[in-house]
């Protein structure tokens, strides 16, 4: 058994951990460092290819004692409560839901998304406040597909979901299926979508995201629709903002959790007499608690 171990960003977490587990980790476990990023110790069977693929990170590359690092990996995943009505749980775990809360299952590890960072919280709770009931939403960039499940549990009437990545595309597939949803799922980006598509558009991804994607993500809404734009930290925001502002959108609300932000905004003008659902004239901001 070996242990590969190395820090990164906290931006970077989700996106190495992905890479770690196809490449055939066994098991991970994650912890705090001084300057605020991350440091992530993964275990494998063997030790080919992983200081070539890996090596750009400086890691520390170790022989360690056999243990069934499965179970240590996954004793460090707990169901958690995420906004006001959801209980995001481990796959392997069967805790039921607490009174008024909706179950999601997460599979840790494959692709991006499980909850665990501060960026898909931040979508999940602005998801829980703007979906209406019967609301047709666009998940751009849905990697593991969270947000599309949560999206469909909490009322969609219909759930969109695109992914540039084959592969991330296949495991969103599989989630959908396992939990049970429909989800009209595309491999391709947001560019193949027809204007005006969803009434709320979801885009997680990051903050070169966030700003390029803000014209399509204007394009798909109808009138009066909102986007929940989140992937970027606060030192992102203020860029984002003038990507957003620049297509002719509004900031309707800024919500954070520790230092990562998600933004909710609107065209300025809602097209056909119809403007945004809340007013533009200011913004709201809110904090996450990081414990949620």
């Amino acid at each position: 058994m070996f242990s590969l171990e190395f820090e990164i960003g906290a931006g970077e977490k989700d996106l190495w951990i992905a890479e770690l587990w196809e490449h055939g980790s066994t098991g991970m476990v994650e912890s705090d460092t001084a300057d605020g990023g991350r440091r992530i110790r993964a275990f494998f069977g063997s030790a080919a290819g992983l200081l070539e693929r890996f090596g750009a990170l400086s890691p520390r590359l170790e022989v360690c004692a056999e243990r069934d690092w499965v179970s240590v990996s996954r004793a460090l995943w707990e169901p958690r409560l995420v906004g006001e009505k959801l209980f995001l749980v481990p796959e392997w775990r069967d805790d039921p839901a607490p009174a008024g809360r909706i179950r999601i299952g997460i599979n840790p590890g494959l692709a991006c998304g499980t909850g665990a960072h501060e960026a898909t919280r931040l979508c999940l709770v602005a998801l829980e406040r703007y979906l209406l009931p019967g609301m047709t939403v666009l998940d751009i960039g849905t990697g593991g597909g969270i947000l599309s499940v949560a999206a469909s549990r909490l009322g969609a009437g219909r759930v969109i979901a695109c992914d540039d990545d084959w592969e991330a595309v296949a495991i969103a597939a599989a989630n959908f299926t396992r939990a049970g949803v429909a989800v009209d799922l595309l491999a391709g980006s947001v560019a193949s979508l027809a204007a005006r598509t969803a009434d709320l558009v979801l885009c997680n991804i990051g903050p070169d995201a966030a700003a390029s994607l803000a014209a399509d993500t204007l394009r798909c809404l109808r009138p009066g629709g909102l986007c929940i734009s989140s992937g970027f930290e606060r030192a992102d925001e203020a860029r984002v903002r003038a990507a957003v502002a620049g297509q002719g959108g509004a900031i309707l609300e800024a919500l954070f959790e520790n230092e990562w932000c998600a933004l909710v905004y609107a065209a300025a003008s809602g097209g056909d007499g119809n403007g945004p659902r809340a007013s533009s004239s200011r913004t709201a901001t809110s904090r996450i608690s990081s414990s949620s």
